[in-house]
């Protein structure tokens, strides 16, 4: 593999990062990293769905030290960004979450840690005690066991991923014949030995799950959860229905169902249909500070990275992903500046326009 640092030794944009991480990664991982569903057209659909967006800046507003700081169900967050549940982590480094969640430590944010990682539950807690963590899981025959093992570790909440009964139909992997060790997706499934990840995965989640079954597996261990892969007004009332503490916009970063809505192009509808009653949050083709101002402006509390974290991971580990964040952080911190915006509770629509 080539150096991962620029030549001065730090990167200084985003941009350094993604090049870094694309020329380290062997073509197995990156082609996993960065394809989607069917023809890819969700997967493009949410980058271009930023792009019709501009931000409104007010100058002359006073405004010369913004706060990016907020919370979410009570977590501290320095910024309102999380790193999302990507599995296979142990493809982009090592130590794969337990990496991001040092990282994390460090920037003040929260991990989403995954059920189809490459390590437990357990081991990202013990990787980094004192760090705000989110425990993923799915809908399973397990889920009472799996939630319970979250609360036991400390964990401040439960997402559960509702929008992937199966796997997507993943064209450009299936292609690719990619051949990819299974054990990097096991580290909270029962491993029956296959080397089908899917078919191991879809053996272990319950797909005939409905949102009355899954309010009474939550409120069973009594922590606030995320519904994540929340695409329609009519699934964010379901959700709040079955008694979810937030709402994360997303589908699945154009894995699953393709196509499908841009994350971003149905943020407004769900944020209106939640009407201020729990967080709502954004994932799928965040790339950007400018794309986490534009979600915070047109109705999202946080947004939740998965590619940038996991290109930040395959970039330089721990210290990768913890540039992108602050990487994030300034753009975010510039833009509010120039754009007018006080602190993260003072933003709304008004920031933003279409593009003519």
């Amino acid at each position: 593999m080539s150096s991962a640092f620029p030549r001065d030794g730090e990167f200084l944009a985003l941009e350094e990062i993604h090049a870094a991480a694309v020329r380290r990664l062997p073509q197995d991982a990156l082609t996993y990293l960065e394809s989607g569903a069917g023809a890819e057209r969700t997967l493009r659909a949410n980058r271009e769905a930023f792009g019709r967006w501009v931000i409104r800046p007010r100058p002359m507003s006073g405004v010369s030290d913004p706060k990016t700081s907020t919370s979410l169900l009570g977590i501290p967050l320095s910024v309102p960004v999380l790193t999302a549940p990507f599995g296979g982590d142990a493809l982009f480094a090592a130590d794969g979450h337990l990496a991001v969640a040092r990282a994390n430590a460090a920037s003040g944010i929260a991990s989403i840690v995954p059920e189809v990682g490459s390590f437990s539950y357990e081991e990202v807690a013990a990787a980094a005690p004192a760090a705000a963590r989110i425990g993923q899981l799915h809908p399973h025959e397990s889920f009472d066991v799996s939630a319970a093992r979250i609360k036991a570790a400390g964990y401040d909440a439960l997402c559960v991923t509702v929008d992937c009964p199966i796997v997507g139909f993943r064209a450009r992997t299936r292609m690719g014949r990619l051949h990819l060790d299974p054990a990097i997706w096991h580290g909270n499934v029962l491993d029956d030995g296959s080397p089908n990840v899917a078919a191991t995965y879809e053996a272990h989640i319950a797909p005939t799950w409905t949102w009355d079954e899954l309010a009474a597996a939550t409120a069973r261990h009594g922590m606030p959860w995320i519904a994540k892969g929340i695409l329609t007004a009519e699934a964010a009332e379901a959700a709040l229905d079955a008694g979810a503490a937030a709402i994360l916009v997303s589908n699945h970063g154009g894995r699953q169902v393709d196509p499908s809505a841009a994350s971003l192009d149905v943020l407004p509808e769900i944020a209106a249909a939640v009407s201020g009653q729990v967080p709502v949050l954004l994932d799928s083709g965040v790339r950007t500070g400018a794309d986490v101002f534009v979600a915070l402006a047109l109705g999202a509390s946080a947004v939740v990275i998965g590619r940038l974290a996991a290109y930040g991971l395959a970039a330089a580990g721990e210290y990768g992903v913890r540039r992108t964040v602050e990487l994030l952080t300034r753009e975010l911190h510039v833009l509010m500046t120039l754009s007018g915006v006080p602190d993260i509770a003072a933003f709304g629509s008004g920031f933003v326009a279409r593009r003519s």
